[in-house]
């Protein structure tokens, strides 16, 4: 995959964990599709990416399910 940032080939998609907000609005999306260049260092989502992101910040209600979760500072 040709990286969007330095043009080089070598760029691999990877699935992480993103937080948005945070107390009682905290959302947590899992296995959000991330862009990774070893060539330039740079980490990036898509356009159609970050459009799924929004859609599923709309519709929280729905399709996000209250779980429990514990929450560390690190110091």
């Amino acid at each position: 995959m040709k990286c969007d940032i330095c043009g080089k080939e070598g760029a691999r998609q990877r699935y992480v964990s993103r937080s948005y907000g945070k107390g009682e609005s905290l959302l947590v999306i899992e296995n959000v599709p991330t862009i990774h260049c070893p060539n330039c260092g740079e980490g990036y989502l898509t356009a159609q990416t970050l459009q799924g992101i929004e859609r599923i910040k709309k519709l929280r209600q729905t399709v996000a399910p209250k779980r429990p979760v514990s929450v560390a500072v690190f110091h």
